[in-house]
């Protein structure tokens, strides 16, 4: 089974933090990725754009040392790269003066599809926007994409916004959240929309529970200082997490369009229910051979923030009423993984004495393998009676779709062609992050007003111990996710 790349017409991306570490490790090597896959136009161009004194050779070396150091030894060996970066150019700018504007506008061909990569930190959103519009590099026509944290509660979510509508209206505006762009993301709304067998048990009266997990095996290191004042919640719950919740639980749109997609998924967040203190579960990880703890690293002896969260929450309405969900996701675990788990409830009535059939799990992989498999109860085979043994359906892509398949691209990739196409599918509304963050703040205000203090946990764990007794009270258990 061969994919079929169709390319995107020839557009001008200007890269502001261009020479920062999401442009080196993500999207150029992403953009090199498209052009070798023949979706990304020789004519097109990429315009790095930061305050570094580069010019345009220097660029393309710091461009192809990044696609070597990060792409793999596979990418960097690619013959196309001489021809990608004759695709590259170079401004240096001040986002906060002059420097450097005029020189932009004079490159940026207008009458091509213009987009604006803000890789950049959310404080400098609104002095780009506002010098874009007044170097008539923008237009009603251009795209901007913006990357997280979308603000740090709803007050400060709200001014950004503000900012941001100042200058370019919604439909120009691409919210990136990753995680919406792998392809097992995807998969689960065609899994959920296109095929029948699905949406008749996708309710409260068959699931009887769900269980999201994203866990991290890498420590906050070099980012604790900054990590400390945002947080799991913040940092995962609030975005990845919820737009993973809104994809599970959403009803199906009337189209496969960006604002009827997203009116969904905003319908699921405003219908979750608030969260009780007894529902949550915090966790700071400690120090083990020789390995800083969270403190040690966040500096801050005294730190009340969460490297690890979990929680159970509800949404209010038909499809889902008395169906909890599970969320959890921490730093310093046991694997690196993500999973959402649809646990079906258990049979009313087992015909095989003495041999209860396992409940059905579909299980949807989303890193580091993308697949879905679902759990089934078969008959052990050989003699010796009915003996029950449970196995997979297993729809990983890379086994599924055949070794001549093109390869899944990452998901960076994907939604930069996206943006490009002007698909908003997959990016996040205004009115959705704060929804968003409606939800969250009084979570958080409860446990400050609360002083709750996380629970320590091992290093090389899945968390403290009460976010286990989280799941027992309710008779349930986590699911062992397999990095």
């Amino acid at each position: 089974m061969v994919s079929r790349v169709i390319p995107v017409e020839p557009f001008e991306l200007v890269i502001f933090g261009g020479t920062g570490d999401l442009a080196r490790r993500k999207v150029l090597p992403g953009l090199f990725r498209r052009f070798c896959a023949g979706q990304m136009p020789k004519d097109a161009r990429v315009i790095g754009s930061a305050r570094t004194e580069l010019d345009r050779n220097g660029f393309r070396k710091m461009v192809a040392d990044s696609i070597k150091e990060f792409g793999g030894k596979e990418l960097a060996s690619q013959a196309e790269l001489p021809e990608f970066l004759e695709c590259l150019d170079y401004v240096a700018t001040d986002a906060r003066g002059d420097k450097g504007w005029a020189e932009l506008s004079a490159m940026v061909r207008k009458e091509l599809v213009n987009a604006f990569y803000f890789s950049v930190a959310p404080s400098l959103f609104g002095d780009i926007a506002e010098r874009l519009k007044r170097h008539d590099l923008a237009d009603d026509t251009s795209r901007i994409v913006v990357e997280k944290p979308f603000g740090r509660d709803l007050a400060s979510a709200e001014e950004l916004n503000a900012t941001l509508a100042k200058h370019f209206k919604e439909k120009q505006i691409y919210r990136i959240d990753h995680y919406l762009g792998k392809e097992t993301v995807q998969n689960l709304m065609a899994l959920r929309f296109g095929n029948v067998m699905f949406e008749p048990l996708w309710n409260g009266k068959y699931i009887d529970h769900i269980q999201i997990t994203v866990a991290e095996t890498v420590a906050v290191g070099s980012r604790g200082a900054y990590y400390d004042k945002s947080g799991a919640m913040r940092d995962m719950v609030q975005n990845h997490l919820m737009q993973l919740l809104c994809l599970i639980a959403m009803e199906p749109p009337a189209q496969f369009a960006p604002d009827a997609v997203r009116d969904e998924k905003l319908k699921v967040i405003r219908a979750l229910q608030p969260v009780q203190p007894h529902e949550i579960v915090r966790g700071q990880y400690e120090a083990k051979d020789g390995q800083p703890g969270y403190r040690e690293e966040a500096e801050n002896p005294r730190s009340f923030t969460e490297s690890f969260i979990a929680m159970k929450t509800h949404i209010s309405n038909f499809r889902w009423a008395g169906v909890p969900f599970y969320l959890r996701t921490g730093k310093r675990m046991a694997t690196r993984a993500s999973e959402i788990a649809v646990v079906f409830k258990a049979l009313p009535h087992s015909i095989f004495e003495d041999n209860e059939p396992d409940r059905n799990v579909l299980s949807i992989q989303l890193q580091p393998n993308e697949g879905i498999t679902m759990d089934m109860t078969i008959k052990e085979p050989g003699p010796g009676g009915m003996r029950l043994v449970n196995v997979p359906l297993d729809m990983t892509f890379a086994e599924a779709l055949g070794p001549d398949a093109e390869e899944v691209p990452d998901a960076y990739e994907r939604l930069i062609m996206d943006v490009i196409r002007g698909n908003q599918t997959l990016f996040m509304r205004g009115d959705e992050v704060e929804a968003a963050w409606t939800w969250t703040d009084p979570i958080i205000e409860g446990w400050t007003a609360r002083n709750d203090v996380p629970k320590p946990y091992e290093p090389g764990s899945m968390g403290p111990l009460d976010a286990h007794a989280l799941m027992r009270r309710d008779d349930r258990n986590w699911r062992e996710v397999k990095g």
